[in-house]
């Protein structure tokens, strides 16, 4: 029989044919108190805001799967890129991580014995630091507009990540190096995969090469869509992907590989519910080891980063259902027939628009071109251009910037543009509204729009990131729409929602364990006395179209482009309906 270590070594081998399948990370000790940890932990406990030791300011919600940060403009550690040197300083970790190594090392060992792999532990990798320090949106958008700058602070956190893992490797002598970065949203990346391999690839070369010479194994923890990279994944050193979700078509990606990764994953936290029962999770593990299983190179488990759902009770059945599997079924052939399905092949950048003429016929054409570029300076002079020509404000806006986000928006629905763009053709649509203002006034003075919205993120979650999307989607529609923020009580939504007329109200939740905020805000809104008159629309990662009618909201859509365009034919049916 092999042991749980044997058959992680063996699923490593191109060829690979272990005798059954692996529960979860029963091949794995995960050494979480390692001196450098402990240091870099500091005072980080679950219910409780502090700050790290790079001086970011991190929330850890009580029933969350992991920490995040927080930024507002006087808690980001890094407002300017152009002079991150600064602000941006590397913890001492040789000054402060040099004792206790030798107890940690011997109850570690001990703790894994002969039949598990020790692993060692590395939160926060490279491209999450940027954000950690700078905030999501200011990094992504200075990758475009200071591409040096940026190169500079990565290269930076890469130095560190290297003193860190040899430090780490020099005293605890693991046998794996278990490596956190998000890249993607659930189904997409973040940037373009071109703009990944310029920032971001190399210096993972040299991370997890270094990491391979030193014979340790190199585990990558991303609960993303990454198959667009997966290539370039296996090429730097990776050996290991865990948190691989079901969106990035495991199946495909396995006959794709060959061999060259072992995909860990495959059991999404849309199963780490208080209220999911055994029977349905006992199906849900039963298909995904049915369509992954066979597949090879494939080790089921939760995606989140480290072992253990948020309810304990739901990783007892994930087990059992593999047990059951393995007592019934031979391990299928691994050199399985290639069946195309979908391609993996590196994407070419987008070629610029050609020039547009920009005559007064054209000019709004043109506007949206630039806007869909996030070309700002040119976004402002043709806005200006247009007006000169007296082309009306409601044109120019609906013409030419709504037309920009639209296209955008779809072409972001398509996996064709990523989330920069979308946040600098945001700005863009920001800076040329202000100019459009004035001109834009009924007869009180109010700004002309087609309805109005109060976003959020329901209480207990702080991820925001999807609700800023949305926002900037429904402001580019021409819809008011006031930010309430991450952590919004049921109660704001209402209040929100009544105060200023609000003819949606949007919630958002990356959170299993939040989900049921929604639930309430429906609640709330009913006995407020306002349901007939206000839209409730949902959305994020957890959230499907059967929640939304199991809690009587409105609407759900997958994405921050769909969102907008529903809100837009609700609010224009609404005023047809009225008339």
């Amino acid at each position: 029989m092999q042991t749980p270590k044997e058959i992680f070594l063996e699923l490593l081998q191109p060829d690979g044919h272990p005798e059954r399948i692996l529960k979860q990370y029963e091949a794995l000790h995960m050494c979480l108190n390692d001196p450098i940890n402990t240091y870099l932990r500091g005072n980080r406990r679950r219910g409780t805001v502090s700050r790290d030791r790079w001086g970011t300011t991190i929330s850890f919600p009580e029933d969350a799967p992991g920490a995040i940060p927080v930024h507002t403009d006087d808690l980001t550690v890094c407002p300017d890129v152009t002079r991150w040197e600064e602000t941006v300083h590397a913890p001492d970790l040789a000054a402060n991580c040099t004792q206790g190594w030798e107890a940690c090392r011997t109850a570690a060992r001990s703790a894994a014995g002969e039949e598990k792999l020790l692993a060692g532990f590395m939160g926060t990798g490279i491209f999450e630091q940027c954000h950690f320090l700078m905030g999501f949106e200011n990094t992504l958008t200075a990758l475009y507009e200071h591409p040096e700058e940026m190169h500079r602070l990565i290269d930076y956190i890469t130095d560190y990540r290297l003193g860190y893992v040899k430090l780490l490797i020099d005293n605890l002598h693991p046998d794996v190096i278990f490596s956190h970065d998000d890249w993607g949203t659930k189904d997409a990346l973040f940037m373009h995969p071109d703009m990944w391999r310029e920032f971001f690839k190399e210096p993972y070369r040299r991370f997890y090469g270094y990491i391979r010479s030193r014979g340790c194994i190199a585990v990558h923890h991303a609960d993303s869509y990454l198959a667009p990279i997966v290539d370039d994944m296996a090429e730097i050193g990776i050996q290991v992907w865990q948190g691989v979700l079901p969106e990035n078509d495991i199946p495909a990606l396995q006959r794709h590989l060959g061999g060259k990764l072992v995909l860990m994953g495959g059991i999404g936290a849309a199963i780490d519910r208080a209220d999911a029962t055994p029977e349905e999770i006992r199906s849900y593990t039963e298909d995904t080891l049915c369509a992954c299983a066979p597949g090879g190179h494939f080790i089921p488990s939760i995606t989140y980063g480290l072992p253990g759902a948020v309810y304990p009770h739901i990783d007892r059945y994930i087990d059992e259902t593999i047990d059951a599997y393995n007592a019934r079924l031979h391990l299928p052939t691994f050199n399985l027939p290639p069946v195309p399905r979908r391609s993996f092949a590196p994407q070419k950048a987008r070629t610029a628009a050609p020039k547009v003429e920009t005559e007064a016929g054209d000019i709004l054409s043109a506007l949206a071109g630039v806007l869909k570029r996030g070309q700002q300076k040119k976004v402002l002079a043709l806005t200006e251009q247009a007006l000169s020509l007296g082309i009306d404000a409601q044109a120019i806006l609906s013409g030419g910037l709504i037309r920009g986000m639209n296209e955008l928006g779809e072409d972001f629905s398509a996996s064709r543009a990523f989330v920069p763009e979308m946040l600098m053709a945001a700005r863009c649509m920001a800076a040329a509204t202000a100019l459009l203002k004035p001109h834009m006034v009924d007869a009180h003075g109010a700004r002309q729009t087609i309805g109005s919205a109060c976003i959020g993120t329901v209480r207990g979650d702080m991820h925001d990131i999807g609700k800023n999307l949305v926002k900037i989607m429904l402001e580019g529609s021409n819809i008011q729409v006031y930010d309430l923020g991450a952590d919004v009580p049921p109660e704001e939504f209402i209040h929100a929602a009544r105060e200023h007329h609000c003819d949606i109200i949007a919630c958002s939740a990356l959170l299993t364990t939040t989900m049921q905020q929604m639930r309430q805000v429906v609640d709330l809104a009913r006995e407020a006395g306002i349901r007939d008159r206000v839209c409730i629309m949902v959305g994020g990662a957890p959230i499907s179209q059967s929640f939304c009618d199991e809690i009587h909201a409105d609407l759900y859509t997958p994405d921050a482009a769909s969102a907008a365009r529903a809100a837009v034919c609700l609010l224009y049916t609404s005023d047809a309906a009225d008339e």
